[in-house]
This record gives structure tokens, sequence and C-alpha cells, in this order.
């Protein structure tokens, strides 16, 4: 039986998102979509080194990276996420406050799949979510 937080689709999300941003508002936003799904785990990042430590760990199927670290260039967490073995981290949606930028361009080339506006959209995020951990491992295990 599908419930109200299942969506259209019919099938109960279910995986790991990790958010890796240091705005509390944006991750207090993040938060509120996800609590509906009882199978999504979130989890939070405030720094990039915190962030790519989580990723190795838990495999999240959805990152969600803010352009804007305070600790390490975003671009370089993109790069460190990218190196990890195949398969380790799902889908990377990048979040940012400004405009498409030739930074935005890099993190592409580097592995990123998509860039959003910030604060993010419910429906934009929920979509995002059934897209990338529909196809997330069953199992996190450590890279």
């Amino acid at each position: 039986m599908e419930s109200s937080s299942d969506g259209a689709l019919g099938t109960r999300l279910q995986g790991t998102l990790l958010c890796i941003d240091a705005d509390a508002a944006s991750v207090a936003a993040v938060r509120a979509i996800v609590a509906p799904h009882a199978g999504v785990h979130l989890l939070e990042a405030r720094r990039g080194r915190e962030g790519l430590r989580l990723a190795q760990a838990r495999r999240p199927g959805l990152v969600l990276l803010d352009l804007e670290l305070p600790d390490e260039d975003a671009l370089e967490v993109v790069r460190q996420i990218g190196a990890l073995e195949p398969g380790c981290v799902g889908r990377l949606v990048l979040l940012t406050r400004h405009a498409f930028s030739a930074r935005v361009v890099e993190a592409m080339s580097l592995g990123a799949r998509e860039y959003w506006h910030k604060p993010v959209h419910e429906a934009r995020l929920v979509t995002e979510m059934r897209r990338a951990l529909q196809s997330a491992p069953a199992l996190p295990a450590p890279c």
C-alpha cells in the first residue's frame, strides 16, 4: 500500500542522502523535506572533510554539496568524491546561491550531475531522491 510520502510512483524511498552544507537554514530545509520519508537516512556535514569521511563510510546514494564550504574548496571535495572507488557514492548535486559559473562547469566536469539554486525545492529534491536512491546500494559498506 502506498503512503502519502511515497508519492505517485508507488515506490518507497530508501537509502542515504548526505548533505554537505555549512548553512544551517539550508540543512534545516533539506531535513524538513526528507523527514516524511522514513526510509531515507539523512547525514549532515557542515565541513568538506567531514562530508568526505561520511561519504566513504556510509556510501550515500545522493550527495548535496554546497559550493561554498568554510574549510575546503568544494571543487576539491568533488575531486575527492570522484576519486573514491566506483559505486561508493551515487549522484552528486551542487547547491549554490550564485548564477551559473566556471566553478559549476568545472565541478560538473569532475562528476557533479547537476546544480541547483538555493533554497532547495521540495519537489525537485524528492524527484532526485527517487532517481538516485532507487539505484543505490542496498547495504552501505565502507569504500
